[in-house]
């Protein structure tokens, strides 16, 4: 009897080890996977960027929050993809910079997914409006605070980073550029 028991225990426990991806999905969290001590210096202060601050804690996620179907809510920040503007290096999916005029974004490290949406369009759902943009970059969420990353912090965990043009696209008044509520899908 006693066999059975301990046989039963260990096999919950490594069903709920097999599971955790599933709960973690389920419950909707994304915790910090770590913190990044900031080091300072300047950054490109352009689209009101973030600098980072020497001795500040910036949380990293490997995570972002789960994608839900057609309307996965996230904030869209805005970012040049021009060489020497506030996106720091060529984008990570080809290795190129990008116009402002095109309808490129970088996705948060979770939604980035390795680079499995590299060169794909996602919809984005901001202000009655909808457009298709292309993934191009990482929003890195996990490192920053160097030159690589313009000395700018680790970009949270749920964040559609995109070119001016998506923001004129969608008709976002210039007083709300920056940081806005949206919704988006992989298309």
């Amino acid at each position: 009897m006693a066999k059975c028991l301990l046989l039963a225990l260990v096999m919950m426990v490594l069903l709920a080890s097999f599971n955790m991806g599933y709960c973690y999905t389920l419950l909707g969290t994304c915790r910090p996977s770590g913190y990044l001590k900031g080091k300072g210096g300047g950054c490109n202060r352009e689209n009101d960027s973030e600098c980072c601050k020497k001795g500040k804690k910036y949380p990293q996620y490997r995570c972002s929050p789960p994608i839900t179907g057609q309307s996965t809510k996230a904030h869209m920040t805005i970012n040049s993809f021009e060489k020497g503007r506030d996106g720091g290096g060529a984008s990570e999916c080809d290795n190129k910079f990008h116009s402002d005029s095109e309808m490129v974004v970088a996705l948060s490290t979770g939604w980035y997914n390795h680079g499995s949406r590299c060169l794909k369009n996602i919809r984005i759902h901001a202000n009655g409006r909808s457009v298709l943009a292309k993934v191009v970059d990482e929003c890195d969420s996990v490192y920053g605070c160097d030159a690589e990353h313009d000395n700018q912090p680790p970009c949270p965990n749920n964040i559609v980073d995109a070119s001016p043009a998506v923001w004129k696209a969608l008709k976002i008044p210039k007083s709300k550029i920056g940081d806005f509520d949206i919704k988006w899908s992989d298309a």
